[in-house]
């Protein structure tokens, strides 16, 4: 059952690894409702949330994916119902 979430993320090393971010999104534009970004150059990092529409499963495959890029770090959340 999907159910309304978000996910957010921190992008410590924007240069190196937003590509990869972006690339991984992409591939699960299906879920996502809405996205937010904050990007900092002068500092290097980035901050994006995302409200999505997923299953627990799918939480876990973006989530898992998301959170094994070098410098990214991942929370997210899904309502009960």
């Amino acid at each position: 059952m999907k159910r309304l979430g978000f996910v957010g993320i921190i992008i410590e090393d924007r240069e190196k690894t937003s590509k990869i971010v972006n690339d991984v999104l992409s591939g699960f534009s299906d879920l996502i409702l809405a996205r937010t970004g904050l990007p900092n150059a002068k500092e290097n990092y980035s901050v994006i949330t995302l409200v999505i529409d997923a299953t627990t499963d799918e939480l876990g495959v973006l989530t898992g994916k998301l959170g094994n890029i070098p410098g990214v770090s991942v929370k997210s959340g899904l309502a009960k119902k």
